[in-house]
């Protein structure tokens, strides 16, 4: 089995985001991190071949692989080697100048050409990247493949050729099944992350990491970056400070006084 992790390098969750002049979030003046929510569907990539591998672990002598696939600048490749020494067999950047500004549309199609070439059977994502909290590439994902789609997944499972999940949802859990290939988006309370280990950390230096162009999956720089994108930041003004919190002093008076507040802001 071929399994594709997609991936997000983002700014760290802890440093105080702004956006640049252009529209854009600034994302050179902070920390970048493998996205936190990207780390439970690499752990879940892990489980899963582990537990179906004869050896219980990955490789092409396993009979199972795992891929981790991103976009963005060089630098990206610092988060796809920590998906390496977690361990991932190998992964797929891709990086060109043409993508900056690049939106949900265009992203999914990139990805989607770069798996739909290494013909995988399961496709895993987090439920969104922490920059832009969107999820939505897991569904555009499915389109742009023709894959089934199964998002929001608590566990997984696979029973021959069925992926299996329990899905998450604000009034239950849903089982769901479906033929592979499939898209399984994750949630964060599917499993923890293991740590990479020190082996891993060394082992992922000698793991191939692989650069592609737009060129090299057969798309032109009309159909991304922010010339292409279907919406665009026009103005933007930092969030105000936070006022002085309103005190009150009981005097007797004081549950009248909460009540009149809670109703002034319709509260109550």
């Amino acid at each position: 089995m071929k399994i594709a992790v997609c991936v997000k390098q983002v700014p760290d969750s802890w440093a105080e985001k702004k956006m640049a002049s252009d529209g854009r979030l600034d994302r050179a003046g902070v920390d970048a991190v493998l996205n936190d929510l990207d780390e439970y569907a690499i752990e879940t990539a892990l489980s899963l071949v582990e537990t179906h591998s004869p050896t219980g672990e990955t490789g092409e002598g396993s009979g199972h692989t795992i891929t981790v696939i991103s976009m963005g600048p060089a630098r990206a490749s610092e988060a796809l080697r920590k998906a390496l020494s977690m361990g991932a067999d190998d992964a797929i950047l891709v990086s060109d100048e043409a993508l900056a500004g690049s939106d949900a549309l265009a992203t999914s199609k990139i990805l989607a050409s770069v798996i739909r070439d290494g013909g995988y059977d399961l496709v895993l994502c987090g439920t969104e990247s922490t920059d832009a909290r969107m999820s939505v590439i897991p569904a555009m994902l499915a389109e742009r493949l023709g894959y089934a789609q199964l998002t929001f997944a608590g566990k997984v499972a696979i029973a021959g050729e069925k992926i299996e999940i329990s899905r998450q949802t604000e009034f239950g859990v849903e089982e769901m099944s479906a033929e592979l290939p499939a898209v399984v988006s994750v949630v964060e309370k599917i499993n923890e992350p293991r740590y990479p280990s020190f082996k891993g950390i060394m082992a992922s230096k000698k793991k191939a990491l692989l650069t592609k162009s737009l060129a090299d999956i057969g798309l032109t720089a009309n159909e991304v970056g922010s010339s292409a994108a279907w919406s665009a930041v026009k103005d933007s003004l930092p969030r105000p400070p936070r006022g002085a919190g309103v005190k009150v002093t009981d005097d007797g008076h004081g549950g009248e006084q909460l009540v009149a507040f809670l109703a002034e802001r319709k509260l109550i």
